[in-house]
């Protein structure tokens, strides 16, 4: 059995980690690159990074991050924003990047995925999908969640794997914030759709909602960041709760 991972998320804005709600109030967070260095000593199994600032300026900044990270750390690292070309891609993976991450410009542009998995790999390519649960009924949203479509979570979910994507990112708009705990009935219904890896995100508050997403939601990797950022879980605590709880895990 593949070990389930653990995935400390930063939001970056103009080269450094925001904290924030709804990318609202936004709080400098410190320097991305030793943020990241603590994560790994601290036993992350991967990173990701969101660039939440889309300006050119932004972009080279970025890839200036990233390669800075690439030679800090020893666990993989996605990163994701404002992606949209396998220019995007090529830059970030020869700057140290080990995956990259697109939503919005996946769902504009459906026929991107094929392109970069086959230049690339599925192996690197996640495909981050927003969706909200309304009237039972989960539908797809971009731009951070703010523009609504009539597109269903699990149609879209198909059709990214049979794409070529490797992974998939699903964020519960509906839990995200919420610290209740992860959307365990999608997840489990997305695990029994699809055939690669699921990585859950939104509503993680404590110890038992991982036990609870790897277990209920059949998640493959759990991914939250006020939760680690703030100090509330100490990864190494989690890690030790899940292996009580028999869930396989790297410690």
């Amino acid at each position: 059995m593949l070990a389930k991972r653990i995935i400390p998320c930063l939001d970056i804005k103009n080269g450094r980690t925001v904290k924030g709600v709804n990318f609202v109030n936004l709080i400098d967070a410190g320097d991305p690159v030793e943020l990241a260095k603590e994560y790994a000593i601290a036993g992350a199994d991967e990173l990701v990074f969101l660039d939440i600032s889309a300006t050119l300026e932004a972009r080279a900044t970025t890839l200036e991050m990233v390669l800075h990270v690439a030679e800090q750390v020893n666990i993989p690292f996605t990163v994701g924003g404002g992606i949209s070309s396998i220019e995007d891609v090529d830059a970030l993976l020869k700057h140290g990047a080990d995956k990259i991450s697109i939503n919005s410009s996946a769902v504009k542009n459906p026929d991107l995925i094929n392109q970069l998995s086959k230049k690339f790999g599925s192996q690197c390519i996640v495909v981050a999908i927003d969706a909200k649960e309304i009237e039972n009924e989960w539908f797809v949203h971009l731009a951070g969640g703010t523009i609504p479509t009539d597109i269903k979570l699990f149609d879209w979910a198909t059709e990214v794997e049979e794409r070529g994507a490797g992974e998939i990112l699903f964020t519960s708009m509906n839990h995200d914030g919420t610290k209740n705990g992860f959307a365990n009935k999608a997840l489990a219904k997305l695990s029994r759709l699809v055939n690669i890896p699921i990585i859950a995100s939104g509503g993680a508050g404590t110890k038992q909602h991982f036990v609870d997403t790897f277990i209920e939601g059949k998640a493959d990797a759990a991914l939250a960041a006020s939760v680690f950022h703030f100090g509330e879980i100490p990864i190494s605590d989690l890690k030790q709760e899940l292996k009580n709880n028999n869930i396989e895990v790297r410690i």
